[in-house]
């Protein structure tokens, strides 16, 4: 049979399809969704209700949504960044990992030299650190030896999660230089102290009492405007922004390409150090060999869902968040597997990058 249309390349992208491809995509999310709970044999208005509505119903549920969005607006912003520069971060789950060892270090060899709040801030600025030399590695591997970014920072996230089992695991002869020393052996590090974790709202917010939503997330208003502010009203994001879409032109303006390779991987590396930081300073409270967030290849989805501007990223990752607490929601009142999260995960992508087409194409219809 054939097709009856044709794909017409536009003369420029368009910027109203660039808007409109996110909506088309959740809506197709939404009937994929309604077609799968009925394959599974379930009331698709229950398993919808169970899925989007009732992880929001509490303000504890609405806690924990965005603890689950904190982390993936973080490394998204940082994605959206290098992705715009056509540098090609997939590593950020290394680099969370990174961040979430080099804080729980700090912790472990200076929580009894500083017992004062100053040690998270330490923390976190050691997770950053963390993230930014895990980025870094790929940097240099891209910029002398034209390394693919791709690969590098995807085997780093390897090297990266056999680093974690090595620090909380050991080796036969030699201790685990994180692991709890009155743990039993067990493969993490001790639990933070109460100075080396993030304080919690609920100390202020009497209604936020009973939930572990923390000081971090008030990043989030920090965050999203001065990663709005590089892209758009800085002279460096501007350098970005023409390196990703016309290299040559970037050259030939005397654009120095490596520097923004650092700076792109750098950004994008030390945030998802950050993610890390906070999420075993805050909710996690203590480093686990088992901590597989999944978080750094999940904000791949956000930052392309968001179109790699800030505030689409922040909406991507609080759509995602849902999702993630969605699939909770659904193995614990309707006993389905939590791949049915992964499935509506993948599915976004799926037709994220179908329609993302329209965007330079648009359709003709065969007389």
């Amino acid at each position: 049979m054939l097709i009856p249309f044709k794909l017409v390349p536009r003369p420029e992208p368009s910027l109203r399809m660039q808007f409109i491809v996110p909506l088309i995509v959740v809506i197709a999310t939404l009937i994929a969704g309604l077609a799968i709970f009925m394959l599974l044999g379930v009331d698709p208005q229950i398993a919808f209700k169970a899925y989007f509505i009732e992880p929001l119903s509490s303000v504890y549920g609405i806690s924990e949504w965005l603890l689950k969005a904190l982390p993936l607006c973080l490394i998204g912003l940082g994605l959206a960044v290098a992705y715009r520069a056509q540098v090609w971060n997939i590593g950020a789950e290394g680099q969370l990992v990174m961040g979430g060892i080099f804080a729980t270090a700090v912790m472990v060899y200076a929580q009894n030299s500083i017992t004062s709040g100053a040690l998270v801030v330490l923390m976190i600025l050691a997770g950053i650190v963390g993230g930014m030399v895990w980025a870094g590695l790929a940097a240099w591997m891209r910029t002398q030896f034209n390394a693919n970014e791709i690969l590098t920072t995807l085997m780093l996230v390897y090297v990266a999660q056999s680093l974690l089992q090595y620090l909380l695991v050991g080796t036969v002869d030699n201790t685990a230089p994180l692991q709890d020393p009155m743990g039993a052996g067990f493969p993490q590090s001790q639990m933070f102290p109460a100075h080396a974790t993030l304080p919690l709202l609920g100390q202020w917010l009497p209604a936020l009492e009973t939930t572990r939503l923390h000081v971090g997330v008030l990043l989030l208003l920090l965050a999203v405007p001065l990663m709005w502010l590089f892209v758009k009203r800085s002279f460096i994001g501007f350098q970005m922004t023409v390196a990703g879409l016309a290299p040559k032109a970037a050259n030939y303006a005397g654009f120095k390409t490596n520097r923004l390779i650092w700076l792109a991987l750098l950004i994008s590396g030390g945030l998802a150090g950050l993610a890390g930081a906070l999420e075993v300073a805050g909710p996690v409270g203590q480093l686990q060999e088992s901590w597989r967030p999944g978080y750094g290849f999940t904000a791949i989805i956000v930052a392309f869902l968001g179109r790699l501007h800030p505030i689409g990223v922040l909406l991507g990752a609080l759509l995602m968040a849902l999702l993630t607490l969605g699939g909770e929601a659904l193995q614990i009142s309707m006993s389905l597997p939590q791949s049915v999260s992964m499935l509506f995960q993948g599915l976004l992508l799926l037709f994220l990058l179908s329609a993302d087409v329209l965007v330079n194409y648009r359709i003709v219809w065969k007389k």
